[in-house]
């Protein structure tokens, strides 16, 4: 695999200003990153930009499911669930470690949602849609069974309930994966640097001009065509070239929290109703349980998004009406995440009554924007745009079609998922004689794929530390420094392991170790090295604002 390397940053920023490009693409989350593959592989000279780190955004605050949709078919978007559901099994294919099968329960409580026999024909419909295999579609179960899959269910409001297929993933690890196979399909690619104006010839866009936000350094990158895939900042961006009119966007914010799992020790994962007549989603994952989401307007900073108190007590009342023996308490949470989705405004409409379908526009300067969709469905926007790009600007090029779905993802070296299945084993035998957390190989496997080889290949050769966990972990940071171009410490603790949201006290109990090895591994100063500690300690703070 060819280095990312946050070592490489001189040698990549020379390429953006010294190459003239077919495509840039403006926005560094799925989107985007989809974007340049697509591009990249079709054979376009392809760059991209992304103002902060990689997934940033909603990229990496999604709820972290690969689904289907199901919920669409309330609001009869049929091509939506369709498209969304279709996508499942090719995502699950390009990356069969890091998109992993996840049995639902959805239980059918006896005064909310759909009755039985309309739940019944819908998921029906769902699996019809999704294309999902006969092994893998709904089974419907009576009350008994359903209490017998989760027995902390309220008992007294349950009439029956049903399992079908979904698929759990790390939305911030899918996106890097992504951005890297893009860049090992040539594409030019960069974090921390902003656009902050465009060049024009005749009107027409040329380039934008750019700031690296660690030297504050400004240049040029030229290119053909831009495509503005900056997710919530869409508009932003519409703004610095004139063209935000029309349609705009409409933000809304959707917010999950993190509890341990002996506080909400469910079986699998369940999406259930709540009085509101929305659902949620609790989803089992290691030693935690993480619950959402919320779904309001939102009008604030687009780069300070948070968990509010009350946003943590709708969430918290949504389980207890519904698992009345946990009666989880604001004081149970250990840690939250909170992100936008960039919807299409459509006057009249509540925030959960907006469609998740994207859209595209385009500008009298040339300038194409895309804007809403799902993380499911990034593949086909993606294709979407690159097509519209080829057909404005390259048609005479006669480049290749999409061929993404058959792009594997890097370290998804594997058949299917029980290929996974077999090399966590042996990863487990190799991982045996060290005192790790049990869970260690998995949170590897399911992070890295076959490139955990590379970590522990590093691990034993340089395990001095008393502590192998910290050595372990100094090993993950030495691949993502050379491998998944992290600049900073909460660029490592926050979308390359997620140890933010899904382990915060081993957070606690290493972030002085890992601040102080990355500091060493790349010459940080004594301002920069504080600078870091200050933005960890703040986002630790910040997931409890309450």
């Amino acid at each position: 695999m060819p280095r990312f390397s946050v070592f490489d940053r001189p040698v990549i920023q020379e390429k953006l200003q010294s190459e003239q490009y077919d495509l840039l693409v403006i926005g560094g989350g799925i989107t985007g990153a989809g974007i340049a593959l697509d591009a990249a592989s079709r054979g376009l000279k392809t760059a991209l930009v992304e103002k902060k780190d990689f997934a940033f955004g909603t990229s990496s605050r999604s709820t972290k499911l690969i689904h289907g949709g199901l919920r669409y078919l309330k609001q009869l978007e049929f091509g939506l669930v369709k498209e969304v559901g279709s996508e499942r099994a090719i995502v699950h294919k390009l990356a069969p470690h890091l998109v992993i099968p996840e049995k639902m329960l959805l239980p059918l409580s006896e005064k909310r949602g759909l009755g039985y026999w309309l739940t019944s024909i819908g998921l029906k419909i769902y699996d019809y849609l999704a294309g999902v295999k006969p092994e893998d579609q709904r089974v419907m179960l009576t009350k008994k069974e359903t209490l017998r899959y989760e027995p902390l269910l309220r008992s007294d409001d349950i009439k029956g309930g049903a399992i079908y297929a979904e698929y759990r993933t790390d939305d911030a690890r899918l996106t890097i994966e992504i951005i890297k196979s893009a860049h090992q399909h040539g594409a030019h690619i960069l974090n921390y640097t902003k656009v902050t104006d465009f060049i024009y010839n005749t009107e027409m866009i040329e380039g934008v001009v750019v700031k690296d936000e660690i030297t504050n350094q400004s240049f040029e990158i030229k290119s053909k065509a831009v495509v503005n895939a900056a997710g919530p900042w869409v508009d932003l961006i519409r703004e610095v070239n004139a063209s935000k009119t029309g349609k705009r966007l409409h933000h809304t914010k959707g917010v999950h929290i993190v509890v341990p799992h002996t506080r909400f020790p469910i079986r699998q994962a369940i999406y259930f109703d709540v009085d509101d007549g929305r659902m949620i989603f609790a989803i089992p994952r290691g030693e935690i349980t993480y619950i959402g989401t919320t779904d309001t307007d939102y009008y604030g900073d687009l780069d300070n998004v948070y968990t509010s108190r009350e946003d943590a007590k709708y969430l918290i009342a949504g389980v207890n009406a519904n698992f009345p023996k946990v009666q989880l308490q604001l004081s149970d949470i250990i840690s939250s995440w909170a992100g936008l989705r960039p919807l299409i405004h459509e006057e009249g409409k509540s925030a959960s009554q907006l469609s998740r379908k994207d859209e595209i526009f385009e500008s009298h300067t040339g300038l194409i924007s895309i804007a809403g969709g799902k993380l499911t469905g990034y593949r086909k926007m993606a294709e979407r745009v690159v097509s519209l790009v080829i057909k404005k600007y390259f048609a005479e090029m006669h480049l290749k079609k999409s061929y993404t779905e058959k792009i594997k993802l890097p370290g998804a070296a594997f058949s299917n998922y029980k290929d996974v299945s077999s090399y966590l084993l042996k990863l487990k035998e190799t991982l045996a004689p060290y005192n790790l957390p049990s869970l260690a190989a998995q949170t590897l496997v399911e992070r890295y794929g076959t490139q955990t080889e590379s970590i522990i290949a590093r691990f034993v050769q340089n395990n001095t530390d008393n502590d192998s966990l910290l050595a372990l972990i100094k090993s993950e940071v030495d691949f993502c420094i050379e491998n998944e171009m992290v600049v900073n410490l909460t660029d490592f603790f926050v979308r390359r392991t997620g140890m933010l949201y899904f382990d915060i006290n081993m957070l606690m109990k290493y972030k002085d170790a890992i601040a102080n090895y990355m500091k060493e591994k790349l010459s940080w100063s004594d301002a920069f090295y504080e600078e870091q500690n200050q933005s960890l300690s703040y986002l630790v703070a910040q997931i409890k604002t309450w």
